[in-house]
């Protein structure tokens, strides 16, 4: 009998005042040492299978999500390391940034494990054996494809290999990319059948597998397949195994649009079906009667924050946010401007403040209502703006007149920042404000850690967290969400608009995210307000709208990151400065003089990452990707 050293992984959670969400990722096996132990009852059994969970990537984790810091969207102050330094360039092959090459093989053997002998379990029930198999196919699929996203093409571990074969037979190679999204898709559709369409205990199993997060999460990777990295990526073209496999295939496939349109729908339809909706917030905590502005910053804030909405299809309890939303909160209340709890770092650069739509819905450079030339001049908030600027604040023409989600994602100088502790929207003047210029509360020159780039981010910020006296910080903790609705929504009506065009059917799904958001349909607000109202008419004109909506709606979820690599728009992206206002100056005038913070760069082979030499060293079957 062969026998297999289990590897025990403690899952660190950071759970806050949920004690009474001390959930089944908690719990791993205890140095087990034979498969025959681990499998020898269900409660076992059962340990291995939260084993098999506990690899989940962090989503929202800045030690384990490249898509919060690796990119373009936040920045940090220049001593700062891990993933920030794939931001700046510094990816390299001996010891690769960001690298899961080990990490997520090992949860796949993990897996395979666990489906070779979870048979032996004697006392289970065998609709429960079903669940457990189906969850395990899921993970290991959800591994695979988080590989295929960093590396491209990789080896498919369908099972694992024996102990006792030679190391010429342990050589691997990599499948086709093709190949591996197939078999993806596949283990999805085994498992789908057999997995819950709710969660019925939640304080037991919230963040384990639903039928719709799975299907969601293969709408998800079947758009990716057919997205420009993946599909017919001529670039890709010497990428070939030693046997001579081609592993990009070099031919553009329709087809894979029309099998992502499919899938996204399925994914929809199930969601619904649960009850899944676009979250909306309802005032039931607050006692105060506030104003549409207000109630659409909410909804927009807590379709993230507020734990397990309406919208969440799946939240990662593996990675909890109240660690982050300390990092990111300023210090806003003038009577405790010497807390350390809180240190708002991680600032938006300025390319992603003019990211965001003006108030009528369409971008800053197309609004015929707007001033695009004027966006860096001076001007000073007046009554009607009370909400989103403090009355008679002097700040950037950039900051006036923008969408709701500008206002509800960003803090600024001269922003009110609704909440943590201060409710009344109609005592506007009591409500928090941030000053950042230089030597301010929230400016550069203060001792602790402000913005780099004038810039806050709100978004992930619950607004019922409390800075309280002394070093007091009440933080309502919530799971960082791996998909929700809105995200689907967008998929369907991108994927839509590849495989057919534009067409109303394409609007519906953009135009449900719009509306939450507060902004009129797009055929209305481009046939009113733009530069180029026949844009939603073409597909090429459709596809920038959609993916605007979705940097805009995703916006510092860790989105970002992946959607202009598979885009392949990541080389022109990630190739322009880092830009900030003038955090040095006093006076409002010269504060808002856009200055260069960094210089990026990003190359062909910057798409995926590269593996680990010594990997390559010691499998002969591996090929390295292009340009490492």
């Amino acid at each position: 009998m062969k026998t297999y050293k289990i590897l025990t992984l403690t899952a660190v959670l950071l759970l806050g005042s949920l004690s009474s969400c001390k959930q089944y990722l908690d719990v791993v096996p205890d140095n087990v040492a034979t498969i025959d132990n681990a499998f020898a009852n269900r409660h076992e059994a059962e340990k291995y299978l939260f084993t098999c969970y506990s690899y989940i990537p962090r989503n929202g984790d800045l030690g384990d999500d490249p898509g919060m810091v690796g990119g373009d969207e936040l920045w940090r102050f220049e001593n700062e390391g891990g993933f920030f330094s794939l931001a700046k360039g510094l990816q390299n092959v001996v010891s690769p940034l960001g690298d899961r090459w080990v990490n997520y093989f090992r949860a796949i053997h993990d897996c395979n494990i666990f489906l070779e002998n979870i048979g032996k379990v004697a006392d289970i029930e065998q609709t429960e054996r079903e669940r457990w198999i189906a969850e395990v196919k899921f993970l290991k699929a959800y591994y695979h494809f988080t590989l295929i996203k960093m590396y491209g093409p990789i080896p498919l571990l369908k099972q694992n290999v024996p102990t006792d074969v030679s190391a010429e037979e342990a050589q691997v190679n990599r499948d086709p990319v093709d190949s591996c999204f197939n078999y993806v898709v596949q283990l999805i559709d085994e498992a789908q059948a057999h997995l819950p369409e709710t969660i019925i205990d939640p304080a037991r199993e919230m963040g384990r597998i639903t039928r719709p997060a799975a299907l969601a999460i293969k709408a998800k990777a079947l758009v990716t397949a057919a997205s420009p990295l993946f599909n017919g990526n001529t670039d890709q073209a010497q990428l070939i195994n030693p046997d001579g496999t081609v592993l990009f295939n070099l031919e553009y496939s329709e087809a894979k649009w029309e099998d992502a349109v499919q899938a996204c729908k399925e994914a929809i339809d199930a969601c619904e079906a649960a009850g899944m909706k676009l979250y909306e917030y309802l005032p039931a905590f607050n006692q105060y009667d506030l104003t549409d502005t207000i109630m659409t910053q909410l909804s927009i804030r807590n379709s993230i924050t507020e734990r397990w909405n309406s919208e969440i299809i799946w939240g990662n309890t593996m990675s909890w946010s109240a660690g982050l939303q300390a990092l990111v909160t300023p210090r806003m209340d003038p009577s405790n401007l010497d807390i350390t709890a809180i240190h708002g770092v991680l600032s938006p650069p300025l390319h992603i403040a003019e990211m965001f739509y003006t108030d009528k819905g369409v971008p800053i450079s197309e609004d015929k209502t707007w001033d695009y030339d004027g966006r860096y001049d001076l001007r000073t908030a007046e009554t009607g703006d009370r909400l989103y600027i403090r009355n008679g604040y002097t700040t950037a023409g950039l900051n006036f007149d923008r969408e709701p989600r500008f206002y509800a994602s960003m803090g600024f100088d001269g922003g009110v920042w609704y909440g943590q502790g201060r409710y009344d929207d109609k005592n506007d003047v009591n409500l928090f404000y941030l000053e950042a210029k230089y030597r301010q509360r929230n400016g550069f020159g203060k001792p602790g850690f402000e913005s780099i780039t004038g810039y806050f981010l709100k978004k992930i910020v619950h607004y019922q967290n409390v800075i309280g006296t002394g070093n007091n910080y009440s933080t309502n903790n919530y799971p960082f969400a791996v998909m929700r609705l809105a995200d689907l929504y967008l998929l369907y009506a991108e994927a839509l608009n590849e495989w057919q065009g534009p067409g109303p059917e394409v609007n519906k799904y953009v135009d449900l995210v719009r509306e939450r958001a507060g902004l009129e349909p797009v055929a209305v607000a481009w046939s009113n307000y733009s530069t180029n109202p026949g844009k939603p008419g073409s597909q090429t004109g459709m596809r920038e709208i959609i993916r605007q909506e979705r940097l805009i709606e995703l916006a510092f979820e860790g989105q970002r990151f992946w959607d202009i690599r598979r885009w392949k728009t990541a080389a022109d992206v990630l190739n322009s400065p880092i830009r900030a206002w003038d955090l040095q100056q006093v006076n409002a005038r010269d504060y808002y003089r856009p200055t260069v913070v960094f210089n990026q760069s990003f190359g062909q082979k910057d798409y995926f990452w590269p593996i680990r030499e010594r990997d390559i060293n010691n499998n002969r079957g591996l090929v390295q990707n292009l340009g490492w």
